[in-house]
């Protein structure tokens, strides 16, 4: 309940804010006497689209610790805190990365990695995950969250997912004006947008961002791949990859929350919605990597 209340007010202030940035700078009113005004349109679209995708990246790491209640490791206070620390500092370094904040939530095995900038991130493990794994299927595990930090997987999505915000905000209002200005031909009186553009922009808004959905996810398994096989090269071996895959396989993974579930380690069970490909494919990518 805590992590559904937070999505939902963090989203409607962004939306509030980037509705006043919007309004600030003119590019709201692209429908006006003359007609549709395509660069307001354009500059309202990238305002909503990328503003939305980049506010929730610088967010992220805060974000994150609120809804999944991290517990940063500032000073470790036993063995297994030091060998966390230790074993992110080590992958940090080899990978040429700044040293990310470490943290340890409750929850069932999962863990992710979150942050706007690959010197100041943060990878977090669930303690189901450090119950339920061995030290070296744990190493590789954050071996693959240090992998999305170093190949700045955070930013590539956010910008993927900009560019299919700005289509859907332009393409759905764009129809939407069309199909208004097609039902109203004959009233001369008519002025604005009516219901038609309402209806449409609404309905193509919720297809089209179902259609964004699916790219976006289908780009954040991609990174899972690439992350894999980073964990590998960090570890110098693709073998205990391969294990804690296998492991979770056999596990029920946590929940992450949303701004997060793209960097974590496993993901949900829809094929064409889910950030993460099925554990047998990626297990069977790393058997044929060279």
């Amino acid at each position: 309940m805590k992590r559904i209340a937070l999505f939902l007010l963090t989203n409607i202030a962004v939306v509030a804010v980037l509705g006043i940035v919007a309004s600030l700078l003119g590019v709201n009113r692209y429908i006006g006497p003359n007609g549709l005004n395509m660069s307001s349109l354009l500059g309202f679209a990238f305002i909503m689209g990328f503003g939305g995708a980049i506010i929730s990246l610088l967010i992220s790491k805060p974000m994150a610790k609120w809804t999944s209640g991290v517990q940063i490791i500032n000073e470790p206070r036993n063995a297994d805190e030091a060998w966390i620390v230790n074993t992110v500092r080590g992958f940090a370094d080899k990978a040429g990365i700044g040293m990310p904040e470490v943290g340890i939530y409750e929850g069932e095995p999962n863990a992710f990695a979150t942050g706007a900038f690959k010197n100041s991130a943060l990878v977090a493990v669930s303690t189901g995950l450090l119950e339920g794994m061995t030290r070296e299927e744990v190493e590789a595990v954050i071996a693959h969250e240090v992998a999305h930090i170093a190949n700045g997987d955070m930013v590539t999505m956010t910008l993927i997912q900009g560019v299919m915000n700005t289509f859907v905000v332009f393409l759905s209002r764009l129809i939407g004006y069309a199909v208004d200005s097609f039902l109203r031909k004959n009233d001369e009186n008519s002025s604005g947008p009516g219901i038609g553009y309402m209806i449409t922009t609404v309905v193509l808004d919720i297809l089209f961002g179902f259609v964004a959905a699916i790219i976006v996810a289908w780009f954040s398994r991609q990174r899972e791949f690439r992350a894999d096989s980073g964990a590998a090269q960090l570890m110098g071996n693709r073998q205990p990859m391969m294990n804690a895959l296998a492991r979770l396989g056999g596990m029920h993974p946590g929940e992450l929350p949303k701004s997060v579930a793209a960097m974590g380690i496993a993901g949900g069970i829809g094929q064409l919605f889910s950030t993460h490909p099925p554990l047998e494919e990626r297990i069977a990518a790393l058997q044929n990597a060279r």
